[in-house]
C-alpha cells in the first residue's frame, strides 16, 4: 500500500501518478485532497506520514506546489524520513542512503514524465544498509529525544 496526498497545487500530479502505482503493483490509499479547491498542505502531508508511521502504508508520496513544506510537515511525525526529490539521483539516494519512507514532490516545478521516473526510482530502490545503517539509526534516535 502506498499512501498518496496532495494540496491543490499537487492535485493534478497526484492523480497522474495513481495509475503508475497500480502498474507497479501497489494498492493506493488516497488521503486527499480530491479537487482543486485551495487547502493547506500540512493537513495532507501529515495524513500521508501517519499512514506510513502507523503501518497502514508501506511508503508515502505527497505532492504540493514545491514539495518543501510537505517534507517539513511529514518529518514532524515520529518514524518518518521524508525526502523532497527533484531528479532520479535524489530519489535513489533518498532510499539507498537514507531509507526514506515518504517522497515529497513539487507538483508545479516538475513535469509528469520526470515525476513518473522519480516515483519509479523511489519505490524500486532498496535501502543499502551497511555504512548507511548507523546514520539512519542516528536520525531515528532524534525521534526518541536522544538526539
Amino acid at each position: 500500500m502506498v499512501a498518496v496526498g496532495a494540496d491543490h497545487g499537487g492535485f493534478p500530479l497526484k492523480e497522474h501518478l495513481k495509475p503508475l502505482l497500480a502498474e507497479l503493483g501497489h494498492d493506493v490509499l488516497d488521503v486527499g485532497t480530491f479537487g482543486a479547491d485551495p487547502v493547506d498542505y500540512p493537513d495532507f502531508a501529515v495524513a500521508v506520514a501517519r499512514a506510513v508511521a502507523e503501518g497502514r502504508a508501506w511508503r508515502g508520496i505527497m505532492v504540493d506546489g514545491a514539495g518543501i513544506g510537505s517534507a517539513m510537515a511529514a518529518n514532524k511525525i515520529r518514524g518518518i524520513r521524508a525526502a523532497l526529490c527533484y531528479d532520479l539521483t535524489t530519489a535513489a539516494n533518498a532510499r539507498e542512503h537514507n531509507d526514506a519512507n515518504v517522497l515529497t514532490l513539487g507538483g508545479t516545478l516538475i513535469g509528469t514524465r520526470l515525476a513518473t521516473d522519480i516515483v519509479r526510482a523511489f519505490l524500486t530502490t532498496e535501502f543499502g544498509g551497511g555504512r548507511h545503517a548507523p546514520r539512519v539509526d542516528k536520525i531515528n534516535q532524534l525521534d526518541s529525544g536522544r538526539g
